[in-house]
């Protein structure tokens, strides 16, 4: 019996480790053919605000842009990038939410992204990116100012996943540009429209390690993602985040239980472009109310994944929901 017994935990340690080393990162992952349009994202003129240093409850020293409306009454509205990138995404719908005076805006580089993050594409543990957050919103938030989570791609699944964790209540409401939902979600295309290269098995045999309690092996890649060389030779391509550890890429999707993430969301706006490469956009209402009446949807008629952000008919309807929030 207690032979059998070892043998059992012998084969519990073992087979995860061989998923996780039958798996590895390919070198120099770029895109080819398909995946997102990049080509379709607007050059800004406009300079964006400075990016500033705020300090985490690690004492980590993280970045951050403000954008201020100068309107007493108005929400303090978050806003999370999307998978690779950072927060000049939102330089120009920043700037167009906070002239508008709709809201306040701050816009982090969210841990392990950025010009100089401490370690590029990973986090100390899973769940740090919330910590973060609730971290960001103590020090900026007015007392009694609403506060608005706003998120893109990987930073709307971040935004559902921080609705249906501990700091929860801390927001009031979210909006969700066309969110990662998880990859077993209806609205998924495979590998997101071949923009994220996944090692399943790698991440499978992970997964198993921490159901055991085993966590020292977080720190490995899982995902890859393939930036176009247009974008990688350019004036930011130093700025991009071209892999995420275990502990990233799960501190950074909703959990498992999608039903109890949206469950939780507040009132929340969701935009999609139809045309969306990585998601299904017309499976996001039937896939989200099913579990949440609180939400309204617009799907944005020829708009893709990465220009939906800056899309005026998005704006629109942004501007229309923060207006009676």
């Amino acid at each position: 019996m207690f032979k059998t017994f070892l043998i059992g935990l012998l084969v519990l340690a073992v087979a995860p480790l061989g998923l996780i080393f039958s798996q590895w990162p390919q070198k120099d992952l770029v895109a080819d053919a398909g995946g997102l349009d990049f080509s379709r994202l607007p050059d800004h003129e406009r300079a964006p605000a400075p990016l500033e240093i705020w300090t985490a409850r690690d004492d980590s020293d993280l970045g951050v842009r403000r954008y201020r409306s100068g309107n007493a009454s108005a929400p303090l509205v978050v806003m999370l990038h999307g998978s690779g990138w950072h927060g000049l995404q939102f330089n120009a719908l920043a700037r167009k939410i906070a002239d508008s005076r709709l809201a306040d805006v701050v816009v982090p580089d969210l841990r392990g992204h950025g010009p100089t993050p401490q370690h590029r594409g990973d986090v100390a543990y899973i769940g740090q990116l919330e910590d973060d957050i609730s971290d960001l919103i103590k020090h900026e938030a007015r007392p009694g100012q609403k506060v608005v989570l706003l998120g893109h791609s990987s930073g709307g699944g971040l935004a559902l996943r921080f609705a249906g964790g501990r700091h929860g209540k801390m927001i009031d409401g979210a909006i969700l540009l066309a969110p990662y939902l998880g990859h077993a979600a209806p609205t998924t295309r495979p590998q997101s429209g071949g923009w994220a290269r996944p090692l399943v098995r790698r991440i499978i045999g992970l997964s198993i390690l921490n159901r055991l309690g085993i966590t020292a092996l977080n720190g490995l890649t899982v995902v890859q993602f393939r930036f176009p060389p247009a974008i990688l030779n350019g004036p930011l391509g130093a700025t991009a985040t071209r892999s995420y550890s275990y502990r990233l890429n799960q501190s950074y999707a909703p959990r498992a239980d999608l039903a109890a993430e949206i469950a939780a969301l507040p009132p929340f706006l969701l935009v999609a472009g139809e045309k969306d490469e990585a998601f299904d956009a017309a499976l996001y209402q039937p896939t989200l109310a099913k579990w949440n009446r609180s939400g309204e949807y617009k799907i944005v008629s020829g708009a893709g994944h990465l220009d939906i952000v800056d899309n005026p008919f998005a704006f629109e309807a942004i501007a229309n929901w923060l207006g009676r929030i």
